[in-house]
């Protein structure tokens, strides 16, 4: 039995199967494409490779800061290499659209009792949060951005280091 003058019926099933895997692998390109051009949440990282808050430290504080592609109510964390939150640094701050949202960080573990902003270069605001922790042990570390109206958190792309 044949499924027209030189196919086999056999050869049906097979067929359907390869058109669905084209058709598969061309939505995965077109879907590949628009989350390549889908600016990320968090963007332009930048941080202090090392710093020491010791008294013979030369760069006394770790200079965060970062923009936004949508405006949100931020929480800034300092994570260690385990994984562990060792500082809280500013919960529910609203941070503005593609504005640079710059943070100090004192090597201090604990959470912000309060936070200090500190007026930087072309009057961009830097928060500086007190806390009164120990100082956090020497390491690598990484900032964590929650973004609250998103449901999302970000891991900054590289760390930095604690000296003693």
């Amino acid at each position: 039995m044949t499924g027209g003058p030189d196919r086999p019926i056999g050869d049906r099933p097979g067929q359907v199967v390869f058109a669905l895997l084209v058709l598969a692998c061309f939505a995965a390109f077109f879907i590949t494409q628009r989350l390549k051009h889908t600016p990320t949440a968090v963007q332009q990282f930048d941080l202090t490779p090392v710093f020491s808050p010791t008294p013979a430290g030369h760069i006394k504080e770790e200079r965060i800061s970062f923009k936004l592609a949508a405006a949100d109510e931020v929480s800034v964390a300092i994570i260690n290499a385990s994984g562990d939150v060792v500082a809280t640094l500013t919960r529910d701050y609203p941070v503005a659209r593609y504005k640079p949202f710059s943070l100090r960080w004192s090597g201090r573990e604990g959470s912000a009792r309060r936070t200090v902003v500190l007026k930087g270069p072309e009057l961009r605001p830097i928060l500086v949060p007190e806390i009164d922790g120990r100082l956090a042990p020497a390491g690598e570390y990484r900032v964590r951005v929650s973004l609250h109206e998103k449901d999302r958190t970000v891991l900054s792309p590289r760390g930095f280091t604690l000296e003693h």
